[in-house]
């Protein structure tokens, strides 16, 4: 079984875990490739993870670190298995102490796989040319650089004009990033499963405009009012970006692939929801006999 593993240098056990599998790995029929930022803490085989046929990917870090190692494997729909070294880990299963049992399942194939909706986003000028692409398993967000500025633009949704925004941003996310950006703004929970694409302002400047959610099919399209297009950057997944030109535009559809989540038993949506937000906590109130 080929295994590709990514991690974040942050966290300062990654070095002894690391080790820790690659002692693991030879008598559980694994056979571990590094990616190459990981030189400074792996002893075993480094390699490019998009270019090698992977059988499954280790991901040792937060929730950034698993939306990381999604893009690095190009598109390819190979199950991911997250363990958590962050706060949150919304999107990661296994923990450093259940660390055995999560190869374990792994290796004889007892978890279940969570099949994510994916975007794919692209920069278009003027005539309708692309000039980069970038794929996004949480969202993707169009903003100002620098200091917080309002921005203003069209949003323009299966090839209807929504209207214009004013806002501090528009962020574009799917079922998995609801939980994320999109949430902390107001948006809506979508449970994973449910085919949608939500369209969320940033601290939107007029109450009439409030959150969307459209079907997965639908393309959206983010195009700056003219003159306040400078400054503009678009972000994908928090992690990478670019710089958006006047003229150009964001347009935003479902990818054809899947990102694969691997799931070990009893890791439910609303379990995972009840313990990492808190979802329904009501421990800090006191009970009326």
């Amino acid at each position: 079984m080929k295994v590709g593993v990514v991690g974040n240098p942050r966290y300062r056990d990654l070095k002894a875990v690391l080790e820790y599998i690659g002692r693991q790995a030879p008598q559980r029929g694994m056979t571990l490739l590094a990616e190459e930022s990981l030189g400074p803490f792996w002893t075993g085989e480094l390699a490019t993870l998009s270019s090698v046929e992977l059988d499954a990917l280790l991901t040792f870090g937060g929730d950034g670190t698993l939306l990381r190692g999604a893009r690095l494997l190009g598109g390819r729909e190979v199950p991911i298995l997250g363990v958590n070294f962050g706060r949150l880990g919304f999107l990661t299963t296994a923990t450093r102490e259940g660390l055995d049992q999560a190869l374990d399942c792994l290796v004889a194939g007892r978890f279940v796989i969570e099949r994510r909706q994916v975007l794919q986003a692209s920069i278009r000028d003027g005539s309708g040319a692309q000039r980069s692409a970038q794929m996004a398993v949480n969202d993707v967000a169009v903003h100002k650089g620098g200091v917080a500025r309002v921005v203003r633009v069209n949003v323009f949704i299966n090839g209807e004009n929504v209207g214009p925004y004013s806002a501090d941003g528009i962020i574009v996310a799917t079922p998995t990033g609801s939980t994320a950006y999109s949430l902390s703004a107001g948006g809506p929970i979508v449970v994973p499963g449910v085919e949608a694409i939500l369209v969320t302002p940033i601290a939107a400047h007029t109450l009439a405009v409030r959150p969307l959610v459209v079907p997965a099919t639908y393309r959206i399209v983010v195009e700056p009012i003219q003159g306040w297009a400078d400054d503009l950057l678009v972000s994908f997944d928090g992690q990478t970006g670019t710089t958006l030109a006047p003229g150009e535009s964001v347009d935003v559809r479902r990818a054809d692939h899947r990102v694969c989540l691997v799931r070990l038993g009893g890791d439910g949506f609303f379990r995972r929801m009840r313990q990492k937000l808190h979802w329904g906590d009501l421990s800090d109130r006191e009970s009326v006999p």
